[in-house]
């Protein structure tokens, strides 16, 4: 439920709820007491009732209307009499506390009684004179002499319209304590299906703040605080794997930093080694001094190396380096990479051959010098691991539905099981192969691929070699 729902029930019910016991307590008062008690709570009972307020009213008024001298006026004293007797009433007249006037003959406590009630000004109690019960209206007036006039109103009432006054005060009084109690109950309900979501959410956030990544939070309230639940949830997620990527970029740092420090230490030592011969007179002739010239100029061309490689995979990892894409006949592009590296390969004793499965040309989207690169690196990867004496590199062209496969298969001595899902990776190398390269080769290449929006796996044939395959999308 969401809360604009909620919200419309719950002001719904704080009205509806109460009008319905309300409406059982009236019921079973019209039950209990007029079936069981036989009191007259009807319609008519309370309507003969405010005829006899509304008599009384108005026959104080008309006495108010005129001096107080004139209701000793015997004339005036027949017409009240006369306007009281629609509703069998009767009227008293007191001079300083004596009855100069009364429509009916009654006795010095039933006068007193009903000064009494007249006096009551909050809550005015019937008064029982004889059998008859009667409601009393109290009027003082002053005359210019100073002596006081008091009139007593007296209107018979029967005792089932005082017990409807009395039940319509007790449905008065129940409907606002049912309302007073189900405003209270359904405001905490309400409350209670928002704070417990939030309170829980705090917690979450709490923990987050603490560093616990992993206090799930639970979607729980209504629809609008469940979203949040659910957005919150998926920041924590995002924020974990967030911690997780930066983890791993620290630990792949130390990586780099020892691998960096180990390549370039072998290097180094042997440029120093090499110089420290010279300088000390060991070259003691001119063909050792250009051997180790040449060694000095070896390795530092493998330092030089391995710096281009650092530098070109930051660069491709930040996305520093533009990729400049042409419409390119892929076969005629393979054939042409094959004719650059063929005389190197062949000096390692290395056949290279291609195999193109095609059935008509096929054109590709690619940056022809950074392809060129992964080619090149695939290449060496192989021959720097090749264990055979005469080492094949096989390319082999086929195509799917939307891409085209290219396939470099060797007969090296293989990739183990262990390795195989790792040589993509950044700076990863067995340890068996830590002298050979830089280990950035492959991700080097897994970076352009990507960069081509394709896709770059190994498949391990055991001891029978390695193939790495590329997927492209046709142009």
């Amino acid at each position: 439920m969401n809360l604009k729902k909620r919200l419309i029930l719950a002001n719904a019910s704080t009205v509806v709820i109460p009008l319905l016991i309300t409406a059982i307590i009236a019921l079973a008062s019209f039950f209990v007491f007029g079936k069981l008690y036989g009191m007259d709570l009807s319609l008519e009972s309370y309507q003969r009732l405010a005829q006899i307020k509304i008599e009384l009213l108005n026959s104080e008024t008309n006495i108010l209307l005129h001096t107080p001298e004139v209701v000793e006026e015997e004339s005036f004293q027949m017409h009240l009499q006369e306007q009281l007797a629609g509703i069998n009433g009767e009227f008293v007249l007191i001079k300083d506390e004596r009855v100069i006037f009364s429509s009916r003959n009654f006795s010095k406590i039933d006068v007193a009684k009903s000064l009494e009630a007249g006096e009551m000004k909050g809550r005015r109690e019937p008064v029982v004179i004889g059998d008859v019960s009667y409601t009393v209206q109290l009027i003082d007036l002053k005359i210019k002499d100073g002596s006081q006039r008091r009139v007593l109103l007296l209107a018979p009432v029967h005792q089932s319209a005082t017990n409807l006054t009395s039940f319509l005060v007790l449905i008065g009084v129940a409907f606002v304590l049912t309302f007073i109690l189900t405003n209270i109950v359904v405001s905490y309900q309400f409350s209670k299906s928002i704070i417990k979501p939030l309170n829980n959410l705090q917690s979450a956030a709490a923990e987050i703040r603490l560093g616990n990544l992993d206090h799930q939070i639970v979607e729980e309230g209504d629809q609008e605080i469940q979203a949040l639940c659910r957005d919150l949830e998926l920041m924590r997620i995002k924020l974990k794997d967030s911690v997780h990527t930066q983890l791993k970029y620290e630990d792949n740092r130390k990586v780099l930093i020892s691998s960096i420090s180990h390549d370039l230490k072998t290097p180094v030592t042997s440029i120093k080694g090499y110089v420290e011969g010279i300088l000390d007179g060991i070259a003691n002739t001119p063909d050792k001094t250009e051997q180790y010239l040449k060694t000095i100029s070896l390795k530092a061309h493998q330092v030089d190396q391995m710096i281009d490689d650092l530098l070109l995979y930051a660069k491709l990892d930040l996305n520093q380096i533009p990729f400049d894409f042409e419409r390119t006949d892929i076969e005629e592009y393979l054939l042409l990479c094959i004719q650059e590296n063929e005389p190197e390969l062949e000096r390692s004793h290395i056949k290279i051959s291609f195999l193109n499965e095609l059935c008509q040309k096929h054109h590709v989207l690619l940056d022809r010098e950074r392809m060129k690169r992964v080619i090149m690196n695939i290449l060496d990867n192989s021959r720097k691991y090749m264990s055979q004496d005469q080492g094949e590199l096989k390319i082999l062209l086929r195509d799917t539905s939307a891409s085209l496969i290219i396939e470099l298969r060797d007969n090296g001595s293989g990739i183990s099981e262990v390795d195989l899902p790792y040589i993509f990776d950044r700076f990863y190398r067995s340890d068996a192969a830590r002298s050979k390269g830089s280990g950035l080769g492959l991700a080097i290449a897994k970076q352009i691929i990507e960069g081509h929006r394709g896709r770059v796996w190994a498949i391990s044939h055991g001891k029978e070699g390695t193939s790495i395959m590329i997927s492209l999308s046709k142009a």
